[in-house]
């Protein structure tokens, strides 16, 4: 890239260096507001501290046309009519934090972040970006849009100095670019406020009459120093916007995990799966743009007498259909509902991948996943979770011992290898008691309930045993005999454990 490079329209350019500042207002209540959008266009404000002393600490516009303020206590914002007052959540701004970073790097990997009371801003180093997202103005504006898709609003500023882009983004509205050079005029008109400056430095300024950026810039350097030292001269160059920064990049951490709380808690499951709605999507959005899909998701709800109540919703195959997630979600929440009130509900997603199965061209068609997901929640709601899945053996040598799994999807084909004919086993299920008559520990007849058997030729015994270390232990012999009535084999199973003989199978 060349030292000097277009920047904007006309004969604008910029250098090397490049920042856009993305700045926040009132972030904990737009952390609250994200995923509540039946609150967004009603007078909210956010209160902070230790019960009874606590204050708002951040207010909407529609709450501020009522009489709400900042620093106003809750006795105070109570006996304003019309407006909800929730309580701040540092988990709910971590998580915001971690979506609004994700965003960000869309952008570019170089991110810092900054937090100003009330206030959050993120300041992105774009330099050599142009080709991916084009022009300073046009990627600041996709830049913005992006983030009022993840459900938050801000304004974007971008210029070659670091500290420029951030006052500019703190006290403009929409989208502001400023062109090289022109740093200290874009910056003259603004109050001396917006640096956070010391109270006796803002007594100083004020009793020598400077009132905003541009006429502290005016003022001669060395009287500056010799009056204020060093401090003196960092404002003014902040103000002139040629104060240097050494950028410190922060690399956010991918998680997939969105939190609400619930002020009252939630009885109703309409009312949870309205609050988990919006949940949902951003998870799917969030995944979205990264080219990933939702393998599974873990509900936690935390309920208001402090315990948990956690459930997995597992497609067949990783999806991004909103839809298809919140009905598997409320078919789980019909079968197992929380047994209390919610007072909070965490999501957290484990990303996949998708992957594609080429079938033949007479090959009979496959329902849809999504379908057959439902069908199985909804069959896990009647028999049981347990009850429904793929059958897999288990590591023990015990005769039907197996275990439910869940069922998956692949792309292989499964191939039995060719074989001669041979004598097979068909298990009775369940299997047959019987009543044993032994001769010299050999069977030598049985009686089913309706008829007496002869046995013309028995062997064995086989005899298996395990897993005493469990409540489930076994210890069975076996025999293979052969009735005289109709020249049949079968299997002979005499279960020790429960003093029983059964027939268990039948040889064809």
């Amino acid at each position: 890239m060349d030292s000097k490079e277009r920047m904007g329209d006309g004969d604008e350019t910029m250098s090397k260096e490049l920042y856009a500042c993305l700045h926040m207002k009132q972030f904990p209540l737009q952390s609250q507001l994200r995923l509540r959008p039946d609150l967004q266009k009603t007078p909210v404000a956010v209160l902070d501290g230790q019960p009874p002393l606590e204050a708002i600490c951040s207010v909407n516009t529609a709450a501020r046309r009522i009489g709400a303020t900042l620093g106003m206590t809750r006795i105070e914002a109570e006996n304003i009519q019309g407006i909800t007052l929730l309580p701040r959540s540092a988990e709910i701004e971590a998580v915001t934090s971690a979506v609004y970073l994700e965003c960000a790097a869309n952008f570019s990997p170089r991110i810092e972040d900054r937090i100003t009371g009330a206030h959050r801003s993120c300041v992105l180093d774009i330099a050599g970006t142009e080709r991916l997202f084009g022009p300073p103005h046009q990627l600041a504006h996709r830049l913005r849009e992006a983030f009022a898709d993840a459900g938050l609003h801000s304004t974007v500023a971008v210029s070659t100095n670091f500290h420029t882009a951030q006052l500019k983004a703190a006290v403009s509205s929409g989208v502001s670019v400023v062109a090289e050079g022109q740093e200290a005029a874009a910056l003259a008109r603004l109050p001396l406020g917006v640096l956070s400056l010391l109270e006796e430095e803002a007594e100083t300024f004020a009793a020598w009459g400077i009132r905003s950026l541009g006429e502290l810039a005016a003022l001669p350097e060395i009287e500056l120093i010799a009056r204020l030292g060093q401090q003196g001269k960092y404002w003014r160059d902040m103000a002139a916007g040629r104060l240097p920064h050494l950028f410190r990049p922060r690399e956010p951490q991918f998680l997939l995990r969105e939190y609400s709380e619930f002020e009252p808690a939630v009885e109703q499951m309409d009312s949870l799966l309205f609050v988990a709605a919006p949940m949902i999507e951003s998870l799917a959005s969030r995944a979205s743009g990264r080219a990933l899909l939702l393998a599974s998701l873990v509900v936690t709800m935390r309920l208001d007498n402090k315990a948990n109540h956690q459930l997995t919703i597992q497609p067949a195959l990783p999806t991004l259909d909103r839809r298809f997630l919140l009905k598997l979600l409320h078919i789980e929440l019909a079968a197992h509902p929380p047994p209390a009130a919610v007072t909070a509900l965490t999501m957290e997603a484990i990303a996949g991948h998708g992957s594609k199965l080429q079938l033949g061209l007479f090959s009979p068609q496959l329902p849809e996943p999504s379908r057959l997901d439902v069908t199985l929640a909804r069959i896990k709601a009647i028999v049981g979770a347990d009850m429904v899945g793929s059958p897999a053996l288990r590591d023990t040598n015990h005769g039907d011992a197996f275990q439910m799994e869940a069922f998956s999807v692949t792309g292989e084909e499964s191939t039995i290898a060719a074989c001669p004919p041979r004598m097979s086993l068909r298990r009775m299920r369940p299997p047959h008691p019987v009543q044993v008559r032994c001769e010299h520990q050999r069977p030598i007849a049985f009686h089913d309930g309706q008829q007496t058997y002869s046995i013309l030729a028995a062997y064995g015994p086989w005899r298996t045993s395990g897993e005493w270390w469990t409540s489930d232990d076994w210890r069975i012999e076996e025999w293979d005999v052969v009735i005289a009535q109709e020249q049949q084999a079968y299997l002979l199973v005499n279960d020790h454990r429960r003093n029983r003989w059964y027939l268990d199978a039948v040889y064809d």
